[in-house]
């Protein structure tokens, strides 16, 4: 099973400059330009509104908000919606892409309103498929400073009105609410065999993003110094025209210069490789984060995983396996189970199975037979086998 990918952040003011990459006015590097006429547009923008910018503009404007809004407040909340690179493949191909764009747009109406999400594309001409969501963070109830300001005694504050709408991304993005968006959007997504990334993670991406980041910077900068030179080789050809009698001289400045053009191309191009790179490695590097994630918040996963692994091997069906995990005893009369180790099967009567803790290690998990290690079980039958081959007297033929 793989994980459901939920990513919030806040936009700076009212996000104007995102709005090209995802409504693909201009063509990102990362981008399929063959497949961007498959992108589609989830949510119907109100009559008279063009773009996602005007889209934010017009839901601030109808909110009701009275309250004056500062420059460099926030106005809109991006949220990127998506999966693990092979499930959304899987879902893709399974034809049930369109039911997961529902699935995902109603439950960005419901987690923050119906008349805040004002715009929602669906991208598919990048690697994986994806949703960019955005909400307009307009919000009702008491500020969370309120409280403590009207119990300053040396201030004194006009209480407004709780129920009056105003913006506030920090309401929305606050340390409880960001928990429950990635656990209720791990239930919504659970039927697509998508689950909740591990919680309370410390891992960024600061150092690949800067690394990502540092590379476009170069980049651009590389790009402006041979526009430079591509102006100063047309500068110096015509005065390489003009001024024959000096051809010597300016025909050598300007072939220094078209080397020098061309060492800063192959820099560019360097610099590119580089960056196709980053993009590159920046997946195994998310699917490391989150492996890394699961053992650290989840230390009872691997003991998991492993009991579930044994249980396969010595011969249980899957929906025994998963009573097991839910606290349950199997019983039976008799049954042959299969020891890995040892390569054969080995009958048991009067069968008593269930999943226990190690008594001096709770962190331990192990799996009973009839109160006893099904591992050390194996072992006990095995050697009384030997026993008996070894007891039995070897065969001596009279003449």
């Amino acid at each position: 099973m793989g994980f459901a990918v939920l990513h919030l952040q806040k936009g700076a003011g009212n996000d104007a400059p995102i709005s090209s990459h995802i409504e693909r006015t201009i063509d990102p590097a990362n981008a399929d330009k063959s497949r961007t006429h498959l992108n589609r547009e989830l949510i119907t923008p109100p009559k008279g509104v063009n773009n996602r910018t005007e889209a934010i503009q017009r839901r601030i404007e109808t909110a009701g908000i009275t309250r004056k809004i500062s420059h460099n407040q926030v106005r809109a909340i991006r949220i990127m919606l998506s999966g693990t690179p092979e499930d959304m493949e899987r879902i893709e191909k399974s034809g049930k892409l369109d039911e997961w764009c529902n699935d995902n747009i109603n439950w960005l109406k419901q987690t923050f309103g119906d008349k805040n999400l004002v715009s929602a594309v669906l991208h598919l001409d990048e690697k994986t498929p994806h949703i960019h969501a955005t909400i307009v963070p307009t919000v009702t109830g008491e500020r969370r400073k309120a409280k403590r300001e009207q119990s300053d005694a040396k201030k004194k504050y006009r209480k407004k009105n709780p129920n009056t709408a105003r913006l506030c991304a920090d309401d929305v993005m606050n340390r409880e609410k960001l928990k429950h968006y990635q656990d209720s959007y791990a239930q919504a997504m659970n039927k697509y065999g998508l689950q909740r990334g591990i919680e309370g993670s410390e891992a960024r991406h600061i150092s690949t993003q800067q690394y990502y980041r540092d590379l476009y910077v170069q980049k651009e900068q590389m790009k402006e110094k041979i526009e430079d030179l591509q102006e100063e080789r047309a500068e110096v050809y015509e005065k390489v025209r003009d001024m024959y009698d000096r051809k010597d001289e300016a025909r050598e400045k300007f072939l220094n210069i078209d080397r020098h053009l061309h060492e800063k191309e192959q820099e560019l191009n360097t610099l590119e490789t580089k960056l196709q790179k980053a993009r590159q490695d920046y997946e195994p590097y998310k699917a490391q984060e989150g492996l890394n994630l699961i053992h650290e918040l989840f230390p009872m996963m691997k003991e998991q995983l492993c009991i579930a692994g044994l249980c396969r091997k010595i011969g249980l069906a899957v929906e025994n396996i998963k009573s097991l995990f839910e606290g349950k005893t199997l019983t039976s009369k008799s049954f042959s189970f299969f020891s890995p180790e040892h390569n054969r099967k080995f009958a048991a009567e009067n069968i008593r199975l269930k999943i226990e803790t190690e008594p001096d290690n709770p962190n331990k998990l192990r799996l009973n037979l009839n109160g006893m290690d099904i591992l050390k079980w194996f072992r006990q039958k095995y050697q009384k086998i030997q026993q008996t081959i070894n007891n039995h007297p070897k065969g001596c033929f009279k003449v």
